[in-house]
């Protein structure tokens, strides 16, 4: 077997097994073939069992010249497992990309906006036309919810329980989570689905919602799905009209309803659980943004804070 064979055998099983979005699959396929293309030229012609550390650390260093080190890091994670599975198979017989040090990134604070910001942003959003009122709910289910992007651009209809104020969501990794919403929240979902039942033309009460449970949740003014370049667009949009002095994007508004969260006192652990992080040290670094709390807590709990 060739290692284009190995490679597409290596993403059959990401998809299938691992379940790993579209988006990742691209990125781990691109990743690999460059490093397959800068293999087959080493001197030698060398088969892709006598990969070695070497041969990796040479293709890392070429991919550091002019790219960002999170650039670099993601070839290594991409190898890295691509090495793992070559082992399983018996192509390897043992993972050299293990043997290469991540490189050291930088983890700035993630941006949000102040509990003002939000309701200001909220508030520039209205009106009763189609648009104006999917792009509330849109903006409302990413604060309320804490969507990441690509969680709240895959929602279909039947993902939603209204009254109960409940999504379904499809996280990282095929991972389902529950993701609650309030009233303001819940309002502006009913007052979009009204507006989605004139634009599809669809007869009432085919669900809870009035429509197909595959359908997607968010439509574009054509009826079909509202993809997740469109959803950052219309974000960012509603950002420059509402006068916020910095570009927001939907991972901004998730930030902010996990920083609002433990600015509230919430538990980090449940915080966590509403976010669909798989570690809490993902989960951790909204800490960093609210050191009143962290003094707050150490003062309560520490016998020596006094």
């Amino acid at each position: 077997m060739d290692d284009r064979a190995y490679l597409e055998d290596f993403l059959q099983y990401l998809r299938v097994e691992r379940q790993m979005s579209p988006h990742t699959l691209r990125s781990y396929r691109l990743d690999i073939s460059q490093f397959l293309e800068f293999y087959r030229s080493r001197p030698g012609n060398p088969d892709l069992q006598e990969v070695a550390y070497p041969d990796l650390r040479a293709f890392l260093a070429q991919a550091l010249q002019g790219r960002r080190k999170v650039t670099v890091a993601r070839k290594l994670s991409a190898l890295r497992t691509f090495c793992k599975y070559l082992q399983r198979q018996g192509v390897l017989a043992g993972n050299p990309a293990r043997l290469a040090p991540s490189p050291k990134l930088e983890k700035p604070l993630p941006h949000f906006l102040t509990v003002d910001e939000v309701f200001h942003l909220l508030g520039a959003c209205g009106g009763d036309a189609f648009g104006a009122c999917r792009d509330r709910a849109i903006l409302e289910v990413f604060y309320g919810g804490g969507l990441r992007l690509s969680e709240l651009a895959g929602l279909d209809l039947g993902d939603l329980d209204l009254d109960q104020g409940v999504l379904r969501v499809w996280g990282k990794g095929g991972k389902e989570r529950l993701a609650f919403l309030g009233k303001p929240a819940r309002e502006a979902l009913a007052a979009y689905l009204a507006q989605r039942r004139v634009l599809t033309k669809k007869p009432k009460i085919l669900t809870r919602t009035g429509a197909p449970a595959a359908a997607p949740l968010f439509l574009n003014r054509r009826g079909g799905r509202l993809s997740s370049r469109s959803v950052a667009r219309l974000v960012g949009k509603w950002a420059r009209l509402a006068g916020l002095s910095q570009a927001l994007t939907p991972h901004g508004l998730r930030h902010s309803f996990a920083t609002h969260l433990l600015e509230g006192r919430a538990d980090l652990r449940t915080v966590q659980e509403l976010l669909g992080h798989a570690s809490i040290s993902s989960t951790q670094r909204y800490l960093h943004t609210d050191l009143d709390y962290l003094m707050e807590e150490y003062d309560k709990a520490h016998p020596r804070s006094k």
